[in-house]
Order: C-alpha cells, then structure tokens, then sequence
C-alpha cells in the first residue's frame, strides 16, 4: 500500500438549486479532484443543505477551491490534511462479445481486487443494446479465463 497525503476541501451550501450539484461534480473531476461528494445536513434554521467535499493532491487544492467558489454559492471553503493508504493498481483489458474492457486490478500483499471499468461497460451496453450488468459480468468472467492461463 502506498500512503499519501490529501487535501479535503469542503464548504457548506442550503441556498442553490440541485440542478448545478451535478455541472460542480463535473468540473472538479475535470480538474483532477481525486473524488468529489456530496453529504445532506440540516444547516442553521433548520435548513436542509449539501455539504461539497472534494479530495485532492496538495498541488490542486487552490484550483478546485476556485472552482467552488467561482461555481457555487458558497462564500467560503475550509481545507484540511489527511493521509490516506491506497493498493497499488494496474490495469489489464480483456476482450469480450461487447468489445474490449478495462480491467482495473488493485492488490498488495494479500489483499487483492478486480473490477470491469464502469467507462467501458456502459458504452459498450449502450453500443450493443444490452444490459450494464451483461457487459460486467462477462468482462469478469473473461478476466477470470485470463487470470486462470
């Protein structure tokens, strides 16, 4: 496992409309935000509202905080350090009925995790007019075959 150090950014929103939740998503993992969420809370006077939050590298911190302060309503953001332990990854593509998938593949040690590419499953169920799941499971059953040889 490779331990790193992150940035969490987040800020506090109960006053913009859920259409623009999805556009802010978008454009942070546009800007290399590692992973971006959303939390609902009740906020002062009772309000219902979103809590952002947005990992990160150190380096892009400035730029994804821009990014929630010149794209949201929000009229401040707080940061912090964390430190987060990763598996190393690779990836392995396979080739299915659906044309060929990604693999990603994640282990150390003794822990070890497989999974098709949600990308590449979902072009391919729309491509070929099939089920997500159809694609997924015969990515992994072809990704099984190869880890077998």
């Amino acid at each position: 496992m490779s331990p790193g150090e992150v940035k969490v950014i987040e800020t506090n929103i109960d006053d913009m409309s859920g259409e623009i939740f999805g556009y802010i998503m978008e454009r942070l993992m546009e800007n290399n935000a590692l992973d971006v969420w959303y939390t609902p809370v009740y906020m002062k006077k009772n309000r219902p509202g979103v809590v952002i939050s947005v990992l990160c590298s150190p380096e892009d911190e400035k730029a994804l905080a821009d990014i929630l302060l010149n794209e949201t309503t929000t009229l401040g953001v707080r940061s912090y350090t964390a430190y987060r332990s990763v598996l190393n990854r690779q990836w392995k593509t396979v080739h299915t009925k659906y044309g060929d998938i990604r693999i990603k593949i994640a282990q150390d040690g003794n822990t070890y995790k497989a999974a098709p590419e949600y990308e590449d499953c979902k072009k391919a169920a729309e491509r070929y007019g099939v089920s997500f799941r159809e694609v997924y499971d015969a990515a992994r059953l072809a990704y099984e075959r190869m880890k077998c040889k």
